[in-house]
């Protein structure tokens, strides 16, 4: 469900003259019979509301004061959101003769043509106050306090987001609040200018609209507004005629897939960037640690500790807040398991509260592999507000890759991704033009609109995001990414899974299988392609194609290459069972 609540303008929306009629409230009663919340956002002061309007039970929350007060109807309890003006500031009106005048918990209002005065006063005494009209009403307020600061402040307290709520309003000081909510809607009966503004306007006014509204949200929860609501969608990229390519962030099940290194964590992290500008709700699950220096989330979990299932639901609880999830810390088998233990919980979280909006898996092959039989099982029905990102598709479970929708690939070879795509779900690939893709453009594939991808330029990140953090030099790569010493006979195999074990078995392993791996070019290979790191490989690279290819003086060019990125443990090299270090240290 999108539309978790509705919130609503009292005078001239709810009510007619001050009064709401029996059909609107039976409606105001289906609409919480549907299990969704209501919340009052209006200009009056709460005792007048309370005496005009006894059903205020009927809502989760009140704003009252046009922002500056917060009432919680359940415990009768009230909560100022701003300071009142000064007296000395009201005793000034009064004897300028504005009346009527009436004083709230924080407002001051009056009624036109009184607003002259109120401003002469309010420059008189050097204040920071605003004046907002209701129509003839003259409201004045501290500043930065209106409806949309008031709606906040409500749907902290009972932890929804504003992209899960639908507002309905009918004048001036509705815009901010409208604006707020994910869809503003607008009675027949509104102003002109805000009904040019909202997303939807009614056919019929006052509380009738209201009631409109609440049977098209109990119908089909608002779905045929989707494509009205442009302002909230995500830019992913340009196309070469310069048009946007923008992504409806609800109901998205993307696939991020292409070739190592072709710059899908670009692409990911950008709109993520973006989804959080426009206060989405994400949570990354991290299981290789990418994304552990990501600055506009809260990172959960290292290589020495590995993340709890209740650690992220407390954080998730906050709607302002986005996660990383790192798995580092779990060892690679159990990483599925993590993640198909977490998946019921934040499913719940979504039905109560629609956050988070998205669900970031990373190397979601790992996550959800195809071979992994519990995850066909335990994978809910439908995989909605989840972006995958994998350089595999087809190692992906199928019943994930059955829910994606929105296809965008990167990288050398986006026939054969959209092959792999296709095949695993049984299903036609979509025509592509032969050939690589150029640096930083991606295919975008809206699967079943019947379309062609779209070429696009990815959109950049604000700040390109150093992938290079701890766990390359303390954590564990999957085995597919780490380096494994063979010699030149293939007669070992030794396996460094960080860069601080590939320290120590470089201290460790016999001349020859260095030099061997030297010459061959396998250490800047491995920082360039596994590692994702162009300027180590581009240092080592300089060190293996030195002439005077001497073992000792080599290794300690390299180790010195890796620490000049990278922090190494302080302990020293231990030996590697099995080399030659190792029986000479151990005789």
């Amino acid at each position: 469900m999108r539309y978790l609540a509705l919130a609503c303008d009292y005078d001239g929306t709810l009510a007619l003259n001050g009064l709401v009629d029996e059909p609107t409230l039976a409606a105001l009663e289906r609409l919480l019979a549907s299990g969704r919340k209501l919340i009052l956002v209006t200009g009056r002061e709460l005792p007048d509301l309370q005496t005009i309007f006894p059903h205020l039970n009927l809502f989760e929350r009140v704003v009252a004061e046009n922002g500056a007060l917060l009432y919680r109807p359940g415990s009768r309890e009230e909560k100022r959101l701003a300071e009142r003006p000064p007296d000395a500031f009201i005793a000034s009106l009064k004897k300028r003769g504005v009346q009527p005048l009436s004083v709230g918990q924080v407002i001051v209002a009056t009624w036109h043509p009184h607003e002259a005065e109120v401003l002469e006063a309010i420059h008189e005494f050097g204040l920071e106050l605003q004046v907002i009209f209701n129509k003839d009403a003259v409201m004045v307020l501290p500043a930065n306090v209106n409806k949309a600061s008031g709606l906040s402040a409500a749907l902290k307290e009972i932890g929804l987001s504003p992209h899960n709520i639908a507002g309905v309003g009918d004048a001036e000081n509705d815009h901010a609040f409208l604006a707020r909510c994910e869809c503003g809607v607008a009675v027949d009966n509104a102003l002109p200018m805000l009904k040019e503004k909202a997303d939807l306007v009614t056919r019929r006014d006052h509380g009738a609209g209201v009631a409109e509204l609440i049977d098209r949200l109990i119908q089909n929860d608002l779905v045929d507004l989707g494509p009205r609501l442009k302002r909230h969608h995500v830019l992913a990229g340009t196309t070469a005629g310069g048009e946007t390519v923008l992504i409806d962030p609800i109901g998205i099940s993307l696939l991020i897939a292409g070739t190592s290194g072709s710059g899908k964590s670009t692409l990911a992290t950008g709109l993520m960037e973006r989804l959080a500008e426009q206060r989405y709700q994400f949570c990354v699950i991290d299981p290789e640690g990418d994304y552990e220096t990501f600055e506009i989330a809260t990172p959960i979990g290292s290589t020495q500790r590995a993340p709890t299932i209740d650690e992220v639901l407390q954080l998730m609880k906050t709607p302002t807040t986005n996660a990383v999830v790192s798995l580092v810390g779990l060892p690679i088998g159990d990483r599925p398991s993590f993640l198909l233990t977490l998946l019921p919980r934040l499913q719940e979280m979504r039905a109560r509260t629609g956050r988070p909006h998205w669900l970031v898996l990373d190397e979601a092959h790992h996550l959800l592999p195809s071979s992994w039989e519990p995850g066909a099982l335990a994978l809910p029905p439908a995989l909605e507000g989840v972006v995958m990102i994998t350089v595999h598709p087809g190692m992906i479970a199928r019943p994930a890759l059955a829910s994606v929708n929105t296809l965008a690939v990167i990288g050398s070879a986006p026939s054969a991704m959209f092959d792999e795509f296709s095949q695993a779900v049984g299903g036609l690939a979509p025509p592509v033009q032969a050939g690589p893709l150029e640096p930083g453009q991606a295919l975008l594939w809206r699967r079943g609109s019947g379309e062609a991808p779209l070429r696009m330029r990815v959109a950049p990140c604000k700040a390109e995001r150093r992938r290079h953090t701890r766990k390359y030099a303390e954590g564990e790569l999957p085995p597919e990414r780490s380096f494994y010493f063979t010699g030149p006979e293939g007669k070992l195999h030794l396996r460094a899974q960080n860069l601080f074990l590939f320290a120590q078995m470089a201290e460790g392993i016999d001349d020859v299988t260095w030099l061997h791996h030297l010459t061959n070019g396998d250490y800047s290979r491995w920082f360039r392609e596994r590692i994702k790191d162009e300027e180590l490989a581009a240092d080592a690279e300089g060190v293996e194609r030195m002439n005077n290819r001497d073992a000792a003086e080599s290794r300690k060019l390299i180790r010195q290459v890796i620490e000049r990125y990278y922090t190494l443990p302080a302990s020293s090299p231990l030996p590697i069972p099995g080399t030659d270090a190792a029986s000479r240290r151990n005789p």
